[in-house]
Formats: C-alpha cells, structure tokens, sequence
C-alpha cells in the first residue's frame, strides 16, 4: 500500500508540475493575443463613438439612418457596430454568430468596401442575413473606427461611449460578453 501511495503522490507531482507549465503557457498565449487585439485597435478613438448618416438596408428596405438615430431605438442599451466585408471570409465565418447575438443584443452591420446599396442588400438576401447593415461603399465610415480589417466589433454602452473592439474573428461568446461589460460596468 506504501508502495501505492508513493506512486499517487509521485503522478500528482508530475501532474502539478505540468499544470504549471502549461499555465504559463497559456498565460503567455493571452498576453500575445491582447498585444495583437491592442496593435490592431490602436487607432480607434476613445470616448464617443464618431458620428455617422449612412444608407442603411436590410428587411425594411432602404433609408438613411444616423448613429444616433439608431441608438436612440435602443435607449438604455449597450449596443455593438460589426464591420463586415462580402469578400471577407473570416466575415462569413462570423455570420451565424452575429446573427444569434442579434437575438439578444441591438447590433448594428456596416458592409466596408462591399459595394452599393443594391449590392450590399443582394448579399444579405442572398446569405439570408437578418441584418441592419449601413453601406460603407468607399471605406470613409471604418476609417472614421480607425479600422483597416475587417471583421471588427465595436461595442458602444448606453451613452455612446466605445468600450470594446477586436478586429479579426471573434467568437460569439466573445460578443456577448463585451456586450454584458459594457452594459453592467
């Protein structure tokens, strides 16, 4: 039984000794993975989100809407800008995400570089996309984000005020949570 005790402690230390090693490797992989987000979102303002008045499409059909506007229909409400691009594959690999965090969450798409107002509805019909999208034609609405790359995701809270962004794929988990910081903190 001695002999069994010592082989237990002996597994338990290998296995401590591992926990920590891969810790810290995951610690590591985190600290570059925020290095890499903060390098990416360096040039988006702080503080208010940058006003905009865009061609917005989507199951309504066609209207100009402005930022404020929109969030006025959601008053109270973290809400999340998702810039997008119809030849972005890492866009498409969000799609479903975006759209089940819609569900839950006031998001509003803007298609950068995706084309004109027909081109852009084309898109979400033809993907069936139950979006709001806001047309970003020449590139001037993300570059007002500080936003080079798409997919981006850009969270804005109650009072208009950007709290979070990632550009690159981000998960839906990912999207709720941002969301939930900036409603609850």
């Amino acid at each position: 039984m001695n002999a069994r005790l010592q082989r237990l402690a002996s597994g338990f230390k290998d296995w401590l000794f591992n926990w920590r090693s891969h810790a810290l490797t995951l610690l590591v992989l985190t600290v570059v993975v925020l290095a890499v987000n903060a390098w990416q979102t360096r040039d988006l303002p702080t503080g208010p989100a940058p006003a905009f008045d865009a061609e917005l499409v989507g199951a309504l059909g066609a209207e100009r809407i402005t930022l404020e506007a929109w969030r006025a229909q959601h008053p109270g409400r973290a809400v999340a800008l998702h810039f997008w691009a119809d030849w972005c594959p890492i866009c498409r690999a969000e799609e479903g995400s975006v759209s089940d965090v819609q569900q839950d969450w006031p998001v509003l798409t803007i298609a950068m570089r995706s084309g004109n107002t027909a081109k852009v509805t084309r898109v979400l019909q033809q993907r069936q996309l139950p979006w709001l999208a806001a047309v970003d034609e020449d590139g001037s609405l993300s570059a007002r984000y500080g936003l080079k790359a798409v997919p981006a995701f850009v969270v804005l809270d109650a009072q208009g005020r950007i709290r979070h962004a990632s550009v690159g794929y981000t998960p839906e988990l990912g999207m709720r949570v941002r969301l939930w910081l900036a409603q609850h903190f």
